[in-house]
């Protein structure tokens, strides 16, 4: 597969979408889940995926989600097939998510991590999210999570830290045979 899209989740992608969550976060959301913030207002929700062609729709290999809080982006989800890791997707992704926000006029962002999870934790710092504070036993297996958070979403400098961060890994995929990257940044 050598076509990558981010996209919109749609109803049609919800069941190989609730598969790949069963794979990389347990089964954290189900179908209705998806489908609930699929219809929120107030959700982007958005898909990576790889297909064959560029006619083809493709299979979910990532899928990440904001809320829109007031002036706030809470990060929500954002999972990589483990097939896909370590291929600056989980990047990709994020850097999706915060335009999303961006073109939200959200001026904040905040999310959880696992405490042991250092690959997003080193991502997320990359991006200049900050250790706001800590949430003790936040998952079902009692590990704790750091609450990080980052400010000025709207600025020139966050403007311009998206656009490398998109040119970067628009890059990086080419070069790692990726064909086609249909992505999106909003017009500022």
């Amino acid at each position: 597969m050598t076509f990558l899209r981010c996209q919109p989740l749609t109803a049609a992608l919800v069941p190989a979408v609730v598969a790949l969550d069963r794979r990389c976060l347990g089964g954290l959301w189900s179908a209705a889940g998806y489908q609930r913030e699929i219809d929120s207002s107030s959700s982007d929700l958005l898909v990576l995926l790889a297909a064959d062609g560029p006619s083809t729709i493709g299979q979910p290999i990532g899928v990440g989600c904001i809320w829109a809080i007031l002036e706030e982006a809470h990060i929500t989800l954002l999972a990589i097939d483990s097939d896909y890791q370590r291929q600056r997707l989980g990047q990709l992704l994020l850097t999706q998510l915060l335009v999303a926000a961006r073109c939200r006029q959200l001026t904040h962002a905040t999310l959880e991590v696992r405490v042991s999870n250092q690959a997003a934790i080193q991502l997320y710092q990359k991006f200049g999210f900050q250790t706001a504070g800590q949430r003790k036993q936040y998952y079902a297996d009692g590990e704790d999570a750091l609450i990080l958070w980052c400010s000025s979403l709207q600025s020139a400098d966050w403007a311009l830290r998206l656009q490398q961060s998109h040119l970067e890994c628009r890059h990086y995929l080419l070069h790692q045979g990726w064909q086609r990257l249909d992505l999106r940044l909003c017009q500022d």
